[in-house]
C-alpha cells in the first residue's frame, strides 16, 4: 500500500511586532500572499489530503487561513503541540500516531524538523531530486509531497530513514 505524506512548512512570518513569544508570531504581508500562492498551486495540480495535522502555533494557524483562501478547501486540522519546533525523530512520532485510515496527510509545522523529516524518509541514494533540491533550501511556504510504500504510519520510523 501506498500513503502519501505532504510537508508544508509554514508561510514567512514576522518579526517586526514586538511578540514577547515565538509561539505567537503571525504571518508578514509576504507570508499572506505566498500561502494564498501555494493553495492555489495546490487546487490547479488536484492536491488534496484527508487528514491535516498541524502545529499551533499562530504563524502555522495564519498559513492554514491563506491557504485555505487560495485552494477553496476546508481544512479541519489536527493540532498537535508536538510539531511546534520539533525534531525529525518528534516528527516521525507525530506521524506514528496518525490514523490508518488517513492515506494522504498533510503536516505543517517549522524548520528544521520538516527539513531534517525529508533527509529521513527520502534516501540519499540519489534516486530522489527532490532530496537534493530540499538541501539546497527549504524556504518557507514550501511543499514537499512523498509517496510512501508503507501500509500503516505506525509503519513511517521502520521503513524510511
Amino acid at each position: 500500500m501506498t500513503l502519501t505524506l505532504t510537508l508544508l512548512r509554514h508561510a514567512k512570518s514576522s518579526w517586526d511586532d514586538a511578540i514577547p513569544r515565538d509561539f505567537d508570531r503571525p504571518l508578514n504581508k509576504r507570508g499572506e500572499k505566498a500561502a494564498v500562492v501555494v493553495g492555489k498551486w495546490a487546487k490547479e495540480n488536484g492536491i488534496s489530503f484527508d487528514h491535516v495535522v498541524a502545529s499551533p502555533a499562530v504563524r502555522v494557524i495564519d498559513t492554514i487561513d491563506q491557504f485555505v483562501k487560495g485552494s477553496g478547501m476546508r481544512i479541519d486540522a489536527n493540532w498537535d503541540r508536538r510539531i511546534y519546533l520539533a525534531s525529525s525523530a518528534t516528527l516521525m512520532d507525530v506521524l506514528r500516531d496518525q490514523p490508518d485510515t488517513a492515506k494522504s496527510v498533510l503536516m505543517i509545522g517549522h524548520n528544521p524538523g520538516m527539513e531534517d523529516l525529508v533527509f529521513d524518509i527520502v534516501p540519499d541514494d540519489g534516486s530522489s531530486p527532490l532530496r537534493d533540491v530540499v538541501w539546497e533550501k527549504y524556504p518557507t511556504g514550501a511543499v514537499a509531497r512523498m509517496e510512501l510504500d508503507i501500509g500503516s504510519w505506525s509503519a513511517i520510523a521502520r521503513k524510511c530513514g
